[in-house]
């Protein structure tokens, strides 16, 4: 997570994209006071509730390719090694428009994914994996509408961040 993070600033109210079970919530949930995380699998959306309640974390059941926010609602939105489980570019660009519509002016997306390997095909092999190519993100960035686009590669992985203009759409 420090690598993901990257001396990154985080604002609340702040919003997590497919918490999956819920590692990377428990470590975000003490660097801000205010975190909701939107889940699409129900029950893993459940486990989360019974994990975090009473706890800083609002958790919701949801799609986020048309996320259930007001726009303008977040100051910083994470994706964490969950954008290649969505089945599709055009989906993971839906995701990445839906990102930039519930991020306040000016506020920030921070993200991680992995990079193709014999260990991801192994891992994945009977689950969905759409591997996003970091040649070709900073332009899906910048259609879905973000700004200041940083696409930095590790031997496994891709870190990303952006900025919601701020102009209001």
């Amino acid at each position: 997570m420090p690598w993901a993070l990257g001396g990154a600033i985080l604002e609340a109210p702040a919003l997590e994209i497919g918490p999956g079970l819920g590692i990377t919530t428990n470590y975000l949930r003490r660097r801000v006071p205010s975190l909701t995380v939107l889940e699409n699998d129900p029950a893993l959306a459940n486990k989360l509730a019974a994990k975090f309640r009473n706890t800083n974390v609002q958790v919701i059941g949801g799609d986020a390719t048309s996320m259930p926010f007001e726009s303008g609602t977040f100051r910083t939105v994470f994706c964490f090694t969950m954008l290649h489980h969505v089945p599709s570019a055009p989906l993971q660009d839906r995701l990445l428009a839906e990102s930039v519509r519930v991020l306040a002016p000016g506020g920030t997306l921070l993200g991680t994914d992995s990079r193709i390997s014999l260990r991801m095909k192994l891992f994945h092999c009977f689950d969905m994996m759409v591997i996003v190519d970091p040649a070709t993100l900073p332009q899906r960035l910048r259609r879905a509408g973000f700004t200041n686009e940083n696409i930095e590669l590790s031997d496994g992985a891709i870190r990303f961040r952006a900025t919601r203009s701020q102009k209001l759409y």
